[in-house]
């Protein structure tokens, strides 16, 4: 067996079933765990990614327009692989390389007919259903049911704790600064565990666009920033978007101390197996009486002007 995974959330779901030792190549985004950045990288964005979060929008729209992907698939390099298994998704045209992207590099020119398991995460369900898919794929279908079992069993317990406090705040989750986004797909669903309030976005949906006047008039207890594909450090370069805005200071959560960055890149994004780590963010920021700060530093930590 010799497996391409062409998004991050699946390299780290080939892991965790025990297969890593079967990858071959990766995407340019794969980068956990560390040992996968010594793969083959098998794709790249056609747009430069440097720049702020509306030079990149814009960028992305743009080559939308002119082409039917953001990214290209490196034909040679897949041919010279030899997979026996290529990984890819059909949720989103701009978070990974997608089904119509890895199919066009197949039929291109492949001397083998590898097996494309094309994962659909679009809620915490689709998750579940993605890591049964792949596994299944990859004849080691019993791991998925251990997997998911420890994955459901360790979110139940940071959930558990979470919901004892008998507090409800209400949560802005947004997934893009520059236009304004709010968080939609899982993140609603991990909200809603931890017997928050959200705001925007709905579960299983893709994540909606929205209007400044709209956070304001919703006036949330608490702010949680996690752009798709940033870490803490581009996420606080971005926060001047919201910050320089007028109104923002007068907001509840602003005032309280209560706005946070998370990192969307490797965490609350990310669907893969360390969707624990995800909640276990969010039940941190939310719920501090109740969590240790574990992942502070790491995965998110407390905006300040």
């Amino acid at each position: 067996m010799r497996i391409v995974s062409l998004i991050a959330s699946a390299t780290e779901m080939v892991h965790a079933l025990e297969l890593g030792e079967h990858q071959v190549g990766r995407s340019h985004e794969c980068d956990y765990p560390a040992c996968v950045t010594s793969l083959p990288v098998c794709t790249a964005p056609k747009f430069d990614t440097s720049g702020d979060s509306r030079q990149i929008d814009e960028r992305v729209k743009a080559t939308l327009a002119d082409a039917a992907s953001v990214y290209d698939v490196f034909e040679d390099v897949l041919e010279r692989l030899q997979p026996t298994h290529i990984v890819t998704q059909t949720q989103c045209k701009v978070c990974a390389v997608s089904l119509d992207d890895v199919e066009r590099a197949v039929s291109a020119r492949f001397s083998t007919r590898p097996k494309v398991v094309a994962l659909e995460p679009n809620s915490l369900a689709g998750i579940r259903e993605d890591i049964l898919r792949l596994a299944v794929a990859c004849g080691v279908k019993d791991r998925a049911a251990r997997l998911v079992d420890s994955i459901d069993a360790r979110m139940g317990e940071v959930a558990a704790k979470a919901v004892s406090t008998g507090r409800r705040p209400r949560v802005a989750a947004v997934e893009w600064q520059e236009p304004l986004m709010a968080a939609g797909n899982w993140v609603p669903e991990l909200l809603a565990m931890l017997g928050a309030e959200n705001l925007f976005g709905q579960a299983g949906a893709h994540s909606p666009f929205m209007g400044f006047e709209d956070l304001v008039a919703a006036d949330p207890d608490a702010i949680v920033c996690m752009p798709c594909g940033y870490d803490l450090a581009r996420t606080r370069a971005e926060m001047h978007w919201l910050a320089d805005r007028p109104g923002w200071g007068e907001l509840r959560a602003v005032r309280a101390g209560e706005v946070y960055l998370a990192d969307g890149n490797q965490y609350l994004n990310r669907p893969g197996p360390r969707i624990v780590e995800s909640l276990r963010i969010l039940a941190e920021i939310l719920y501090p009486e109740a969590f240790d700060p574990s992942l502070e530093g790491a995965g998110w930590e407390r905006w300040s002007a």
